[in-house]
This record gives C-alpha cells, structure tokens and sequence, in this order.
C-alpha cells in the first residue's frame, strides 16, 4: 500500500528514525483541506508510544481537514545542512503516514502529560498537573502511525 523509498541506501533504521522523531519538536501536518487543496501546517508534537500526538483548537481548518478525510502525513527535518561547493544539502527526515483522530479519556491523560513533559519538563509538578487537569480549550489529536521511514543523505551513510 505504501510506496519503497526509491533510494533504499539512504533509510534509516527504525530506531534512527524513532530517535529523529523523539529528538524532533515541530513537524508539518499535511491533509486534505477546504476544496481538496492540500492543506499542510507545522505544529509541535510528541512521540508518544509510537503514535504522534499534538493539541489543536476545537475548531478551525485542521479539524474541519480531520474530520472529513482522516488519512494523513506528517514530516520533520532532523538536519538541513546547506553544503555550497557541492550544491546540496545534507539532510534527515521522517515521513508518517497514518490516520488523525480526537484522542479521548485515559490516552487523552497520558498524551497531553507527555506534550507538557516533552515542552515543560523543567516546571514544577504541581504547575504541570494543573495545565494538564484544567485544560478544556483544545483537542489532543493523534495519529494511528501506519508507516514511518527516515531518510538522510547519502553522505551520511557513506561516513
């Protein structure tokens, strides 16, 4: 159902590309949007039990996107070194397809405490509990990963 990565030399494994996913903080959510026109916004996320989790209004361009047409995919760029004299980048990155859901009751807990750890980590307990356990303006969302590959350049593999 997914496609080979056509440069197979250059995939990660699944533990490299799990460790970009975890080292990462922002990717780019991309979805069907208004019209079908591709819609793709960056976000902040956590990986989280081989699931991406992030926190969206409960309104707005996303999760009328979500909603209707739940398949999506998610990147992130680990590295984008620029290298002028050979006209390229060295670069890694992941792409995730998977479906987008509304997270709801225990994994709704779990995921939101490992957003505030993975951005707030560094705040007091009883401040983190209290974001976590006040919070009623935003949707947690996941994505049910079906497929994940990492890729980086060549001349990281050759090194």
């Amino acid at each position: 159902m997914f496609r080979e990565m056509r440069r197979g030399k250059q995939l990660l494994s699944m533990d490299d590309t799990k460790a970009v996913m975890n080292r990462c903080t922002n990717g780019v959510l991309a979805c069907l949007g208004d019209e079908d026109y591709p819609y793709a916004v960056p976000l902040s996320y956590v990986y989280f039990n081989d699931k991406i989790y992030f926190h969206s209004a409960k309104a707005g361009h996303k999760i009328d996107a979500i909603t209707k047409n739940p398949k999506v995919s998610f990147s992130v760029i680990d590295e984008d070194t620029i290298i002028s004299n050979e006209y390229t980048t060295y670069f890694r990155s992941v792409i995730a397809f998977g479906k987008a859901r509304i997270v709801e009751g225990d994994e709704w807990m779990e995921s939101f405490r490992a957003l505030v750890e993975k951005y707030s980590g560094d705040q007091p307990e009883k401040a983190k509990h209290k974001e976590i356990t006040e919070c009623t303006q935003a949707y947690i969302i996941v994505i049910d990963v079906e497929y994940i590959t990492g890729k980086e350049a060549i001349e990281y593999v050759k090194r």
